[in-house]
């Protein structure tokens, strides 16, 4: 039952990465310190304050960044390996003291996996947002993802069950979004030529 949990609690902080990075750590980082979570053997250092402090840094840098115009679809190249590993670390933090090849296996597919898909679903928003608006629409979607990452963050180490539902409410209605963009694309009119 405490891998179970501990795999809710990874994969729903992994899905926050995909909004945000640097969100979901900083989220672990202080509900360790105060307490509410506990991490695995090796992933001590995440609740401590020397890590708090440079989290908190980052986080606040990643946020003024994403407000940037075209900065963030620059941003976006970086911060998708990075909310893979930081996905996959946040998982592995969680699964207690179970076997290498199990914790990591489960790590890289459910935690790198749900990041991925997030970041992946996000990319897709802001770049439909830059080629629609000129960048000017990205400000909204900025906010939402931010929101979305202290969400889900919350979820996850307070209501594990339902982070996971959220999460795939939101998988849901991404791969809905892209797949009505795809079947609406109609093909060019072939040329008399080509007929």
């Amino acid at each position: 039952m405490d891998l179970l949990m501990g795999l809710m609690i990874g994969v729903g902080l992994s899905a926050a990465c995909g909004f945000r990075v640097f969100v979901p750590i900083l989220g672990m980082s202080i509900a360790n310190l105060a307490g509410h979570l506990t991490l695995s053997s090796g992933f001590e250092w995440i609740g401590t304050w020397p890590t708090l402090i440079a989290l908190a840094t980052a986080t606040t840098l990643e946020i003024v960044a994403y407000y940037l115009p075209w900065v963030d679809n620059i941003l976006d190249t970086v911060a998708t390996p990075a909310a893979v590993v930081a996905g996959t670390i946040l998982t592995a933090s969680q699964l207690g003291d179970v076997s290498p090849l199990l914790k990591w296996s489960l790590a890289i597919v459910a935690g790198g996996g749900a990041s991925s898909a997030i970041q992946a679903s996000t990319v897709m928003a802001r770049t439909a947002s830059t080629v629609t608006t000129g960048g000017l629409g990205n400000f909204a979607v900025s906010t939402l993802e931010l929101f979305s990452a202290i969400l889900m963050t919350f979820l996850a180490i307070v209501l594990p069950v339902i982070g996971l539902v959220v999460m795939f409410a939101i998988l849901s209605v991404m791969g809905c979004l892209a797949a009505k963009v795809s079947w609406s694309r109609k093909p060019y009119p072939m040329s008399p030529e080509r007929r």
